[in-house]
This record gives structure tokens, sequence and C-alpha cells, in this order.
């Protein structure tokens, strides 16, 4: 059997699951059968059923600690991005690991304190903050508020004055770099709705420095997310360090520099930088500016550290497509309807004599939902039987986060292994639970 991960075909795309998870940390085969870490999916399986979403502790971590050694000659903060993957038991790892928090809600805030995370190391980002927000993040000792436009700027303003507290900002700055990556995912624009245009950041810096109550600590810059390329990290990085420099001529002394995240990550044949190549393109820049370094990673720590498990429930083969119903749908894994990724389908239980070509089919992989749009992926050269487990690989970021009851279908089970361990670290939840605040009309 060849070792390429994916051969094309006239009639779909093989990919190859020894290659592929070759490539992926702590998934692999052991006789012939699917293990994350010590630990059997078949085993999780029968524990947990599915669809059920599976994370390595030790990937999670793996990936933290490759951040944080690549930038150790740098005083850093590597605060992992919540809405990647907000599900508790991920946040407590990474906050006994010593990580801070990007978070874009009260909500991802009370999930972060919930799981052990400290409020002084958490920056708040997002463009819709509210009176209430800005609010329970004072009280709570927010790190950072990452500023988006000169109302919120004022808003902060007025609470903090309010509460009789100082508030730590930073503008999120928009450099207008073209992160080159998929549109609905690109932060960095004119015309993304993200951040402070590069130009006009000077002035509203002045504009903050007058206010009573505020504090100004950094500079933030997010260009996107799923990028391959240092290039574009490295022009961003140019444009705010011009700003840096700006604002010391003006007297205005920042504390720390934020570059975001956005660093991609290999779904199946993507060639993404990796993280040493990342840290050593930007550190002699960042070296130079004597500020503490941020980074927000969220995809590139947890999305290679979990797999969503679906059973096939029914094979419909037509005169012009084969399709595998499986029990995951777009509810539960929206991201290929949606941004039209491609994620890698594998088997669980690999034959004795192994798979090729010749002894596939192709089939998309769909769920049941009432759309057309409700596929997983397509054109998979795969063999297949009815009740067979398949993993979709790096469905450990965006994956559960962006799930919904759509259909009125419940989310699924969460479960972390770690060694020979494994844990359910969610609940799948009930029909019931989905109706249990509604209340019949009366009228």
């Amino acid at each position: 059997m060849s070792q390429s991960v994916t051969t094309q075909t006239e009639q779909g795309l093989y990919i190859n699951p020894e290659a592929l998870t070759a490539h992926l940390p702590e998934l692999h085969y052991q006789n012939n059968t699917l293990h994350m870490e010590q630990v059997s999916i078949t085993e999780v399986v029968k524990h947990y059923g599915t669809p059920c979403y599976v994370y390595s502790k030790q990937a999670i971590l793996d990936v933290y600690q490759a951040y944080t050694d690549s930038f150790a000659s740098l005083t850093h903060q590597i605060c992992y991005a919540v809405k990647a993957n907000s599900n508790l038991a991920v946040l407590g790892v990474l906050a006994q690991a010593g990580a801070g928090f990007d978070i874009v809600s009260r909500g991802e805030l009370m999930r972060v304190l919930a799981a052990g995370g400290e409020a002084t190391r958490v920056v708040f980002s997002g463009v819709g903050k509210t009176y209430s927000d800005i609010e329970y993040a004072l009280n709570q000792g927010i790190g950072c508020f990452n500023v988006e436009s000169i109302s919120e700027l004022t808003l902060i303003n007025e609470v903090a004055a309010q509460l009789d507290k100082s508030a730590p900002i930073s503008l999120r700055v928009n450099p207008d770099v073209d992160a080159k990556t998929h549109p609905y995912i690109s932060t960095g624009l004119k015309d993304n709705k993200f951040g402070i245009a590069h130009e006009d950041a000077l002035v509203v810096y002045q504009q903050a420095a007058k206010l009573s109550h505020i504090d100004i600590v950094g500079i933030d810059c997010h260009i996107g997310s799923q990028l391959t390329e240092v290039a574009p990290f490295v022009a961003a990085l140019d444009k705010v360090i011009e700003l840096v420099h700006s604002l010391r001529k003006a007297g205005i002394e920042l504390r720390h520099i934020d570059l975001g995240g956005g660093l991609g990550v290999r779904y199946i044949d993507e060639t993404p930088v990796s993280i040493d190549e990342f840290a050593n393109a930007l550190l002699p820049k960042l070296s130079e500016l004597g500020l503490t370094v941020f980074f927000e990673p969220g995809r590139s720590i947890v999305a290679n550290a979990g797999v969503l498990l679906t059973k096939v429930d029914v094979l419909k083969p037509t005169e012009h497509k084969n399709f595998a119903i499986v029990d995951a749908a777009m509810n539960d894994l929206i991201r290929p309807a949606l941004y039209q990724a491609e994620m890698a389908v594998i088997p669980n239980v690999l034959p004795s004599n192994g798979i090729n070509t010749e002894s596939t089919e192709p089939w998309d992989i769909v769920g049941a939902i009432c759309e057309t749009g409700d596929f997983l992926a397509k054109d998979r050269l795969l063999s297949l039987s009815t009740g067979d487990i398949l993993a979709i690989t790096g469905a450990g970021a965006y994956g559960f986060t962006m799930s919904s009851n759509y259909n009125s279908r419940p989310r699924a089970s969460e479960v972390m292994v770690a060694d020979d361990r494994h844990q359910l670290i969610r609940k799948r939840e009930t029909v019931e639970a989905l109706y249990a605040d509604e209340v019949l009309w009366q009228g």
C-alpha cells in the first residue's frame, strides 16, 4: 500500500488512513484498530456511543508547549483562543499548564474562570462588548480589553468610571493584510468588521490617553485563521512595529504586543508553516521591541487533538451517487458545509489485508438532516458496511463549539483520553432537555 496520504482518482479521493495518522499526534492504528493515545476507539464507542468527540490531553499539551518553547527567549504569554474548543476539561488542562486565554464573550470568560483560569491572564476580544460584559470583566480583574472601535473605547471608560477602576486596554489594529485564507475567516482586511484601521490607530491611541479611566497597556493585531504561510504574519508585524515606534514618539509607551493567532494546521495534505518556523521568522523583529509578546492560538492547539466519531446507519447507492448516511450531521460539524472544509474521514478498523483504491467505492458522507448542504465529506473512496465507525480527523477545533440543535437533534458527547484512561467530559444531550425551558402558549 502506498504511503502517500492521498490519491486522487476519477472516482474520488482516497485517503490512506495509516499514512494520515502518521502526521497526527496521538492518533494511530494498533492491531488494525484506531487508537487515541493508548485508548481504543472501539472502547470509546462501546462506553459513550456516537456521535462523539474525542480529545487527546497529551496532544493539546504538546502543541501548547511547542509555542511556549519556541518563544522562550522572550517574555511571552500564550492566550488560548477559547472559541476553538471551550469544553471545561480542555480549558482546565491548559490553565494548569499556565496558559492565558483569549475570549470574545462574557460566557467564555465565565467558562475560563470555572475551569481554574485567571482573569488577569485573559484578553477580551470581540466587536460587540456590552455594558454588562465590560462591567463583569472589570470586576473579575480582566488582563486586557482588545478594543475594536472608538465607541467601545468610550463605553469601557464610562463603565470603568462607574466602578472607579482603571481599564487595561490595547487597540486591535486592522493592518489591511491579506491572510490568503477563506474569506469567512479572514479578519485583517479593510472589508472586515474587526479592528481599527491602521491609519487611524495613532489618533485613537491619543484619544485613549486622554480618557480618565483607561490604562493603555498594549497593541493587538489578528489577521485571520488557518494561515499556512508566515509572510502575512511578518507583513502585519511590520505594520504594527511601525505604529509602536510612532506611539513612542508621541509619548505613549506600551507593555505588550499581541499578534493574535491563526496559525494553520494540516487537515489532510496542507503544508502549514511549523511553530518553530513561525517563531524564527518573528523573533528577530520582536526581540528589538523589548515588549512582552502575546499570542492567541486556538485551532493549532486543539484541531488535531480531536476526532468526531460517527456510525454508518444507511448505505444508499444510486445511479449517480453513493450516499453513506451517518449519525453525525452538519449540526454536529458544520465546517464542511459552511467553509467547504476538506476533513479526513478514516475507518476505525482496517481490513487485515489492508485497503486500496481497488477495494473501495466513492461515497458522499452525509447526515440525516433535511438539507442538501448536510454533508461531512464528498467523493471519498472507502470500503463501507452499515454499522462501521468512522473518524473525522481535525475535529478538535470549531467542531462542538459550532454545533447546534437543528432538526431538534441533541448535541454529541465529548470524551477526553490520557494515556490508557478515558473520561466523559460532556454528557450527550437528551431530546427532552432541548425543550425543557419552553412553555406552551396558554392563550
